[in-house]
C-alpha cells in the first residue's frame, strides 16, 4: 500500500490524549530498543517515541485497509502484529508525518531490532523490506 496524497485512505484527526497513549504505548513496548537506537542516532529519545507512536497510530489506520496485505506477517500475537512490507512503508511514513531522513532510519531501525530480536536474523531478501510492528494491546496490559 503506497501512501500518497492520492490514496483513498481516509486519515482520521489525532487528539492529543490518543497521541500521548500511543506514546506511553510503544515506550511500553519497544523499551531499550528505543534508548539503545536513539544512543546511536542523530534523533533525541524522545524525538523518537513521538515518531514510533506517529507511525503505530498510521499503521493502526491502515490496517483496516489491509495493512497485511502488504507483506509478509511474521509472527501474529493479541499482542502484536510483526511484517516484513514490500513498497515504501518508512519513506510513506516520512512525506505523512513530515519526518527527517534521520528519524525515519531510527524508527525503521526500532523496528527491525524488534522483529530480529523474535523472528531471529534478517534473510538476504528481506533487507529492502520495511519492518513494522503493529502493536495490538494498550498501555499496561489493558
Amino acid at each position: 500500500m503506497k501512501i500518497t496524497p492520492d490514496l483513498e485512505v481516509e486519515f482520521e484527526e489525532i487528539e492529543f490524549d490518543e497521541f500521548s497513549r500511543a506514546c506511553d504505548l510503544v515506550e511500553e513496548y519497544f523499551g531499550e530498543a528505543i534508548d539503545d537506537v536513539a544512543l546511536h542516532a542523530p534523533v533525541s529519545r524522545r524525538q523518537l517515541v513521538a515518531v514510533l507512536a506517529r507511525a503505530q497510530l498510521s499503521g493502526r489506520q491502515l490496517a483496516i485497509d489491509g495493512l497485511t496485505d502488504e507483506g509478509e506477517m511474521v509472527y501474529q500475537s493479541n499482542d502484536e502484529t510483526l511484517l516484513w512490507l514490500d513498497g515504501d512503508f518508512w519513506l510513506d511514513m516520512r512525506g505523512l508525518h513530515h519526518l527527517s531522513p534521520d528519524e525515519g532510519r531510527a524508527a525503521r531501525e526500532v523496528h527491525r531490532r524488534l522483529i530480529e530480536a523474535i523472528d531471529g536474523d534478517v534473510p538476504y531478501y528481506n533487507r529492502e523490506r520495511d519492518p513494522f510492528v503493529l502493536i495490538e494491546r494498550r498501555p499496561d496490559g489493558v
